[in-house]
């Protein structure tokens, strides 16, 4: 697989300033998300700040940025804010908030209103075949799919995803994210389904150059590897196989 082929778009996901400014300089890389967690593990201490520098920087790809209010009104509120900060920010807003209520019909006003939205943290088809005809309905958007945590519970992602991918076939304007990869094989996985958009870390974008490598050469680096690392690390084992054998004589 060549990734400067590849139809489905990479993101880069996190809120690491230096990261995001090389990635955008990056032209495999086609916008970006981020969300309150990333931004809290890089140490940002003020969200609005962050945003908007980031957002003087990053100027022509889009850029995902969420509401962090549990209240539906206040969410709303947060969403048209975020939302004037810059002509390519996408408004994330969770599918529900922390009780489950469903944020649709927020999402139905703020996209009838032109605000392009990135509808995230969802797990399951029905979230999905929700929201996608409101958005449609709408300005169109993004839907996250979370498929990297529906495969930490044990369950194989694809089946959810190429459902999605069909159900959007009939909603124009809306664009399938593949959210929390967890290795680079999802990048082949979400390209063999025709999914529009995959989020990559930044640890996960540096094992790019290994996609449809040699696997005879992946073993033998793995080798050098080791032997490197124990040679660098002065490791030594004492053999005393010679000595038992002098002590039995």
């Amino acid at each position: 697989m060549d990734v400067e082929k590849c139809k489905v778009k990479i993101f880069g996901d996190g809120a690491d300033k230096k990261s995001i400014l090389e990635l955008n300089d990056n032209p495999l890389i086609s916008g970006f998300t981020t969300n309150p967690t990333h931004m809290r593990k890089s140490g940002v201490e003020c969200y609005e700040t962050f945003a908007r520098d980031i957002l003087s920087l990053v100027t022509e790809k889009p850029i995902s940025f969420e509401v962090f209010s549990d209240d539906l009104d206040e969410m709303e509120e947060q969403a048209r804010e975020i939302a004037s900060w810059g002509k390519n920010v996408n408004v994330k807003v969770p599918i529900t908030n922390t009780r489950g209520t469903s944020t649709l019909p927020i999402i139905r006003r703020l996209s009838s209103d032109g605000i392009k939205l990135n509808v995230t943290a969802m797990t399951v088809y029905e979230q999905v075949a929700g929201v996608a005809p409101v958005l449609s309905d709408g300005c169109g958007g993004m839907v996250s799919v979370f498929a990297g945590r529906i495969a930490d519970s044990g369950k194989d992602p694809l089946p959810v995803m190429k459902s999605c991918v069909e159900l959007l076939e009939s909603c124009p304007g809306v664009e399938l994210i593949w959210a929390s990869p967890r290795e680079i094989l999802n990048l082949v996985q979400a390209e063999s389904i025709g999914c529009h958009i995959i989020t990559i870390t930044s640890d996960i974008l540096k094992k790019l150059p290994l996609l449809g490598g040699d696997l005879v050469a992946v073993s033998l680096d793995t080798v050098k590897m080791f032997y490197n690392d124990a040679s660098a690390a002065g490791f030594k084992i004492r053999i005393r196989t010679a000595e038992l054998q002098d002590q039995q004589v």
